[in-house]
């Protein structure tokens, strides 16, 4: 008969390596003077936006990443760690851990990982900056419309100016 504990170890030890290795995105931070109530509202806001944010021993979380290409994100770990990942954008998430640190100065970035490469404290702070993905999808439709665009409106004004050269000719010879 297994004991309650090991049955929990190794349930976090599968969710945190699971959350890292197929997410999209991870970050993980060290929050160790932060009240509960702002966790719970940080926790509240991630799972509004896909994301999911996991609490563990800093020990767990380094047995969670042994054997994988991310061992180096438990190096250094102290204090309270958390990990949070998401499949949504990662951009967003960025946005809302940056924000949260700028109001709670114990909340700090350790790390992270993006489609497969690690991301150190500063990468996560300049993600944060970008657009979010829906912004940018836009920018890339109105490039790639863009000589489309232009195409059209050369076009429709070599029209135009057909079809007034032709009326002021017919005004010229008394027509219409």
């Amino acid at each position: 008969m297994m004991k309650i504990g090991k049955v929990y170890r190794d349930k976090m030890i599968k969710t945190i390596k699971d959350g890292v290795v197929k997410s999209g995105a991870c970050v993980v931070v060290n929050y160790e003077k932060v009240s509960s109530s702002d966790l719970s509202r940080l926790r509240k806001t991630l799972r509004t936006k896909k994301a999911k944010m996991c609490a563990s021993r800093n020990s767990l979380v380094k047995v969670a990443l042994k054997g994988t290409e991310y061992t180096s994100l438990a190096d250094g770990l102290t204090g309270k760690t958390a990990v949070i990942f998401t499949s949504s954008d990662p951009a967003d998430i960025a946005k809302t851990l940056v924000e949260f640190a700028k109001k709670n100065e114990s909340f700090v970035f350790c790390g992270g990982v993006l489609g497969g490469g690690l991301l150190h404290k500063e990468d996560i702070k300049r993600i944060a900056d970008l657009p979010s993905r829906e912004v940018l999808l836009t920018k890339l439709l109105g490039t790639l419309q863009s000589p489309m665009t232009r195409l059209a409106r050369t076009l429709n004004g070599k029209t135009t100016e057909l079809i007034l050269i032709l009326k002021q000719l017919s005004e010229k010879r008394g027509g219409n």
